[in-house]
């Protein structure tokens, strides 16, 4: 089986870089003998484009090891270029052929669509596609190379969520939870309750929370163990008496379907909870709560923080708290931002 596999790879391979010298060479006597005909404009550039962009996704799961929500960025916006490419430009027949003011004339078009930080994310995908397309020799030199972009990002100031608002917000949740009027209503609103209580607890990123594990929280000493981006960690400790009350009384309630799928958050189904469901969470007791405000779940990390500040504390520890730290080096750092608007 392995060798009829591995057979079937190589006949693959292979056809992928047939198809791919047919297309330039089919493109060329196109392009020589005048406009190429209205069915087959970007077929050449796009086909070219998504053989390099696959090569270079593969490359980065497999050497580079990047998380797969990174990959999918990356894919979106390469796609995206590469079907802009296709249209403005359709006479091209190779990536190698693409020159800087090719690359500029993407940039305003992006300019007019996006918001300079979207645009400046675009920008690093393809520099770093671009990047690996002259480290393997794919092109025969990289157009960002005379390029010199430098724009203006307006300063925004991170939003947060008044500290009345939060505390209209929890308590929407624990009424909830107190005038269930079946017990699988209560079992929701608890588990509501301990997710909106550690988001606001810790500053922890939303898929943070959704990927925690029964091994990386322990509630005897307060410890929450947090694998962030680059599967870096670092060590939090859980401050409140209340919060860590919540979370245990969730425990003890979700116990079993903790246990099967080995992560400590789950949804009423028993599977693991997903960012969709949080959001969609927050804006169910927005609705309930009245609060016309729009809360996402990074407007809690930035109230953690902005609590902390308030409270004097050291913005090296704040840091600390939020960024990944080495894990040779790491210690436990407390987290106390506030005091919980209810237990149960």
């Amino acid at each position: 089986m392995f060798i009829i596999r591995l057979g079937f790879q190589i006949v693959n391979m292979k056809l992928e870089i047939f198809i791919k010298n047919f297309s330039m060479i089919y493109s060329y006597i196109y392009i020589q003998a005048g406009q190429p005909p209205a069915t087959y404009k970007g077929v050449f550039i796009m086909h070219d484009f998504n053989f390099e962009m696959n090569q270079y996704l593969t490359y980065c799961r497999t050497q580079k090891r990047l998380d797969g929500k990174t990959l999918k960025a990356y894919r979106i916006d390469l796609t995206q270029f590469g079907t802009s490419l296709a249209a403005a430009f359709p006479s091209l027949s190779s990536i190698s052929e693409l020159s800087p003011a090719i690359l500029e004339a993407y940039i305003a078009t992006l300019h007019e669509q996006f918001k300079p930080k979207t645009v400046k994310r675009k920008l690093a995908s393809l520099k770093a596609f671009f990047h690996y397309l002259d480290y393997r020799d794919r092109i025969v030199s990289n157009p960002f190379n005379k390029l010199h972009i430098k724009f203006r990002e307006p300063v925004i100031l991170p939003k947060t969520i008044p500290l009345p608002t939060i505390e209209l917000l929890l308590s929407s949740i624990y009424h909830q939870y107190s005038y269930a009027a079946t017990d699988f209503q209560r079992k929701n609103a608890l588990r509501d309750a301990a997710v909106i209580e550690l988001l606001f607890a810790t500053g922890i990123r939303i898929s943070e929370l959704c990927s925690i594990t029964p091994d990386d929280i322990n509630l005897s000493n307060r410890t929450l163990l947090i694998f962030g981006k680059g599967s870096k960690e670092r060590l939090l400790q859980i401050g409140n008496d209340d919060v860590v009350h919540t979370l245990l009384e969730y425990r003890k309630c979700y116990l079993p379907d903790i246990k099967r799928t080995n992560r400590f958050f789950v949804n009423q189904a028993g599977r693991p909870l997903s960012d969709q469901y949080v959001r969609r969470t927050i804006r169910k007791y927005c609705s309930l709560a009245s609060i016309d405000m729009h809360i996402t779940p990074h407007m809690f990390r930035h109230t953690f923080a902005t609590s902390l500040l308030e409270a004097d504390v050291d913005i090296r520890y704040i840091q600390k708290c939020l960024v990944t730290v080495p894990s040779t080096s790491q210690k436990s750092t407390p987290m106390s931002p506030r005091q919980s608007s209810g237990t149960f």
